[in-house]
């Protein structure tokens, strides 16, 4: 019964420390919306009002007096064509370096690998100076394209790819079934984890640039909402309301996404089993 007890007691401690860390986490955001939502006066008042007023007037005079929508527009197009180029070229690679004999493929993997290690800042330099050789700048381009592909993507897809069984290729040999229509047919409908996972985490990524966007774009036509929200960080600077209302605006589509579809992160990154097939 001691054992019992101390088990029971245990894993109640264990759950509180969940929820006051969830709590923790929580509450920013949780403050955000709140004060998106409250009163001119009510955002300055001791004590703090700590539930929503619901007054919208922030967020109509953000949608409708700024150019919000239109950096909306430009982020969803961005993070839309980044997720596609990156499940195409993902799915190839991993495809290629998980059922095609090459000499050298395991070294190019860990190649791969080591692309993940390199932090981007310090690849800043040389890849403006790319962008300006070949006129990217200021484009849609140079958006979408230095993020066409993924380490992370290949590295997953290929891990799925090698757990499917050979026989399913063998038999798409027979039927006349080239490598690209086995991919599409065959493998990608299977590796539906994968796939989830990596457009997820790759709109999530896309939606959250900042530093890129910001140094190869000056045009605010073309920029997404993360620059654009340094920008009314300026403009609103001593009006809370619409600057927390601009920030509500371009959380909710990534949270909403996020909730929805978070079970798919945890499927894909565990995959198959729990190693790393070689």
């Amino acid at each position: 019964m001691g054992a019992r007890s101390a088990n029971r007691m245990g894993r109640l401690i264990h759950q509180v420390a969940m929820v006051f860390v969830a709590v923790l986490f929580a509450f920013p955001l949780y403050w955000v919306v709140v004060t998106a939502f409250n009163s001119h006066g009510g955002v300055f008042s001791i004590p703090p009002n700590f539930l929503p007023a619901f007054h919208t007037g922030a967020f109509t005079y953000v949608l409708i007096h700024t150019h919000w929508l239109r950096y909306m527009l430009n982020t969803v197009f961005i993070a839309a064509a980044t997720v596609l180029l990156v499940i195409l070229t993902s799915a190839m690679a991993g495809y290629a370096l998980a059922e095609l004999k090459f000499k050298g493929s395991g070294f190019l993997f860990l190649m791969i690998i080591g692309v993940m290690m390199l932090p981007t800042q310090a690849l800043l330099v040389p890849q403006y100076a790319i962008a300006i050789h070949l006129h990217l700048l200021n484009t849609y381009a140079i958006e979408i394209l230095p993020f066409g592909a993924s380490t992370f993507g290949v590295f997953l897809f290929r891990q799925y790819f090698k757990g499917l069984p050979r026989e399913y290729w063998e038999a798409a040999r027979l039927d006349g079934v080239g490598h690209f229509t086995y991919i599409r047919r065959v493998a990608l409908p299977l590796a539906k984890p994968a796939v989830a996972t990596t457009a997820l985490l790759t709109f999530i990524a896309s939606w959250n640039q900042f530093q890129w966007p910001l140094i190869m774009t000056q045009s605010h036509s073309i920029q997404p909402i993360e620059v654009a929200l340094s920008h009314y960080m300026q403009t609103f600077e001593a009006n809370w309301r619409k600057l927390t209302s601009a920030v509500v605006i371009a959380l909710a589509p990534i949270v909403i996404l996020f909730m929805f579809l978070q079970r798919y992160i945890v499927a894909g990154v565990a995959g198959r089993d729990s190693g790393v097939n070689k």
